[in-house]
C-alpha cells in the first residue's frame, strides 16, 4: 500500500482509506464481518480510519477503538478520524442554519469527549465537522473551540467535512489557518472540486480527503432499473426513480471507454488516485474480499493521460439539496 501526506497535518496515510459509515448505521450491516474486515484492511497495509459519531451514535467510533488498540497491527501507525454531528440533526447544512444552533461549543466539546471514550485515546488523530457553511466562518466561537481543541490536546488536527456538491463552501474557513484538512466529494462524475477547492489546498497544504468515490454504488457497476435498497438505507433516497434512471444512462456511457481488462470501479478509484492534490480516498470495505479488491489498486498507479482527457467530460454538475449530505 503506498502512503501520502495528509496535508501539513504530516500524517503519513495510505492512499486508500477505510470507511466505516455502513459498518455503524447500515441496516444490514454485521459486526462480525466488520471487524474482519478492518483487521484485514490493516494487514493490507491501510493505516487511516474515517469515522463518525452519526454512523451508529458512536457504533462505529467504538468498533474503530477496538482496532486501534488491538494486538499485532503490523507495526503500522494507524490513524483514526471522527466527526462531530450537527446539533440540529440537518444534512446538509444552509446559510439559514445559524453556527449556534449546529456547533455550539459545549455540543462540541461534549461530542469531542463521547468521541475520545469511543476511540480509547485522549487525543483524536483528525477531528472534523460533519457539515459546514462558510457563512460560519468570522464566529468567534467556532474559531475559539477548534483553537482549544487543538491548544488542550483533544485532537491532532481538524477538519471539515463539506456539503455534498459545494466545494467551493469551505474556502473562507479554509484561510483561517485553523482547518487541517477537507473532505470532500470527489468522482469521475463530481469533478468540481479541481476548480477551486484544489487550487486553494495545494497552495495552503490542505490535505484532502476523497469520499464517495463510486457514487454511492453507481459506479460499481451494479446498479439496474430494478435495483431496490431495504428501507432504512438512505441509498434508497439517493438513487430516487428519476436520479437512478439519469445515472445509469451515465454509467453506460463510461462503460464505453472502458478499457479491456479494467472494471469500472477500478477505473472510478484509479482516476481519483491519479490527482496528486488528493491525500487519501475513502472506500466503504464491510465485505473482506472487497478490502483485498480495492487496497490492491494502490499499486496499480494513476490513470494514462488518454484516459483521464476522456473521463473529464464525464463530469456531472449537479445541485444539492435536502439530504444530499
Amino acid at each position: 500500500m503506498k502512503s501520502r501526506k495528509l496535508g501539513r497535518t504530516g500524517f503519513d496515510v495510505s492512499e486508500i482509506a477505510h470507511g466505516l459509515w455502513g459498518m455503524g448505521s447500515w441496516p444490514d450491516s454485521n459486526d462480525q464481518q466488520s471487524r474482519q474486515s478492518l483487521r484485514l484492511a490493516t494487514e493490507q497495509g491501510c493505516t487511516f480510519f474515517d469515522s463518525a459519531w452519526a454512523y451508529g451514535d458512536g457504533k462505529a467510533d467504538g468498533l474503530l477503538g477496538e482496532l486501534l488498540h488491538a494486538d499485532g497491527n503490523h507495526g503500522n501507525r494507524l490513524y483514526a478520524a471522527s466527526k462531530i454531528p450537527p446539533l440540529n440533526r440537518r444534512w446538509p447544512a444552509s446559510p439559514r442554519d445559524s453556527y449556534h444552533d449546529v456547533f455550539p461549543p459545549e455540543h462540541v466539546f461534549r461530542y469531542a469527549d463521547l468521541i475520545r471514550r469511543n476511540l480509547q485515546t485522549d487525543s483524536i488523530d483528525l477531528l472534523q465537522f460533519h457539515v459546514w457553511d462558510d457563512g460560519w466562518t468570522e464566529q468567534k466561537d467556532f474559531q475559539e473551540t477548534v483553537a482549544k481543541l487543538k491548544r488542550d490536546g483533544w485532537v491532532r488536527a481538524f477538519g471539515l467535512s463539506l456539503n455534498r456538491w459545494e466545494p467551493a463552501n469551505g474556502l473562507r474557513a479554509l484561510r483561517t489557518g485553523l482547518v487541517d484538512t477537507v473532505q470532500v466529494i470527489y468522482n469521475i462524475f463530481d469533478q468540481n472540486p479541481e476548480d477551486e477547492l484544489f487550487p486553494v489546498c495545494r497552495e495552503l497544504n490542505i490535505g484532502v480527503i476523497a469520499r464517495v468515490p463510486l457514487d454511492e454504488g453507481s459506479l460499481g457497476g451494479k446498479l439496474t432499473a430494478e435495483t431496490r435498497f431495504p428501507k432504512g438505507d438512505w441509498r434508497a433516497g439517493y438513487f430516487k426513480a428519476e436520479n437512478l434512471h439519469a445515472t445509469l444512462e451515465r454509467i453506460e456511457r463510461l462503460k464505453a471507454v472502458l478499457p479491456d481488462g479494467m472494471a469500472l470501479p477500478q477505473m472510478a478509484l484509479r482516476f481519483i488516485l491519479s490527482s496528486p492534490v488528493v491525500s487519501t480516498v475513502i472506500v466503504g470495505m464491510r465485505d473482506p474480499e472487497h478490502v483485498r479488491e480495492n487496497l490492491a489498486l494502490s499499486q496499480a498507479g494513476p490513470l494514462d493521460e488518454a484516459l483521464l482527457a476522456e473521463l473529464r467530460k464525464h463530469r456531472w454538475v449537479r445541485k444539492p439539496g435536502v439530504g444530499t449530505g
